[in-house]
């Protein structure tokens, strides 16, 4: 098969490039990515080489360019990872949101439409469906969960999945949507929280905690993410949503202290700062449907996957000083205004 995945130089995509080049030794993988911020091409240094993958550097929202490629390339698969997925960013800049999550979506599926009805995923994530209240541990997302966003990322991922589905009813596009808990491991972005107080860890840095840190996250390792994924647009029904969950739920402020004592260093490090508006109490996933229709389940539990994690930032401290030494470094201080 041919598959053109978008967003492949970002975190989940960049991850998912890597892993499929290697699950699938006869498909062959196109990359086309803006290269915004969070898009690093070093993070597919290794595959750059490889016959079977090609890197296009393309926006989304670029309908002709976009169109050209599907053109030249001829795909059997879209999965789009391609997306502004930080909530900080939104609430700062909710335009790029929605012109990338929504009509960045809209521009791959029609293109999808005109070369052959080509079988396309949305890579979407369970912050559509808002959050849950932290003395009620009995309550998890399910895919029959109504939608309800709480910040312009969720809302701008919530209405790319309500257009997909559209699509697929009313032009019979065939369509997925996976909708994941937080995701972890190599190559993040080092504004996300795990990545983060690792890399300030390292440096002596103050590690900045909204509120008290109690919202809870579900953690999911991204190579188990990426297998979900390979799973559901082989193998599953079209016109569906899955969720993909980690079974690993955490208090953000207990991450913290864990990759402390990972590291040796301190809890004076750690630096309450206000609260971010709208911030979503918990998150949690039944990955149920998933697992009874695909058999997939989490294979990497927490304390495994960050000890894998913390490991891969110290053995590649090029690839994320690279990153904190530039235009990142002005957008942490206007954030976190430490």
């Amino acid at each position: 098969m041919n598959i053109i995945v978008t967003g492949g130089a970002g975190f989940i995509g960049g991850n998912f490039i890597h892993y499929y080049l290697k699950a699938h030794p006869d498909d062959r993988v196109v990359c086309i990515d803006k290269l915004t911020y969070a898009g690093n091409l070093s993070t597919l240094a290794p595959v750059m080489n490889n016959p079977r993958f090609r890197f296009v550097k393309l926006d989304i929202c670029d309908r002709n360019g976009v169109f050209n490629l599907f053109e030249e390339e001829k795909p059997d698969v879209v999965i789009n990872f391609a997306a502004e997925s930080h909530v900080d960013r939104s609430i700062e800049n909710p335009g790029i949101f929605l012109q990338t999550n929504i009509i960045g979506t809209s521009n791959m599926m029609d293109a999808c439409r005109t070369f052959g009805n080509v079988r396309y995923h949305q890579v979407s994530t369970d912050e559509v469906y808002g959050d849950l209240p932290l003395d009620r541990l009995d309550l998890f997302f399910t895919e029959e969960t109504p939608i309800h966003t709480s910040s312009p990322y969720s809302s701008s991922k919530a209405g790319a999945d309500l257009l997909v589905l559209a699509y697929h009813r009313t032009y019979d596009l065939p369509v997925t949507i996976s909708r994941c808990s937080n995701n972890y491991g190599p190559y993040h972005f080092p504004e996300k929280l795990i990545p983060l107080m690792i890399t300030n860890c390292l440096n002596d840095r103050p590690l900045p905690v909204y509120g008290e840190g109690l919202n809870v996250r579900d953690w999911l390792y991204v190579e188990d993410h990426c297998k979900a994924i390979d799973l559901i647009f082989h193998k599953g029904r079209i016109g569906e949503v899955y969720n993909v969950g980690g079974h690993n739920e955490m208090k953000n402020i207990d991450i913290v202290k864990l990759i402390i004592k990972e590291l040796g260093k301190d809890e004076s490090l750690i630096t309450y700062v206000t609260d971010r508006k709208g911030h979503d109490l918990r998150y949690a996933i039944d990955p149920t449907k998933i697992h009874n229709e695909l058999g997939w389940l989490p294979e990497t539990m927490f304390a495994d996957g960050i000890k894998k994690t913390i490991k891969w930032y110290l053995d590649n401290k090029s690839w994320w000083e690279e990153i904190i030494s530039g235009e990142y470094q002005n957008y942490y201080e206007r954030m976190y205004k430490i």
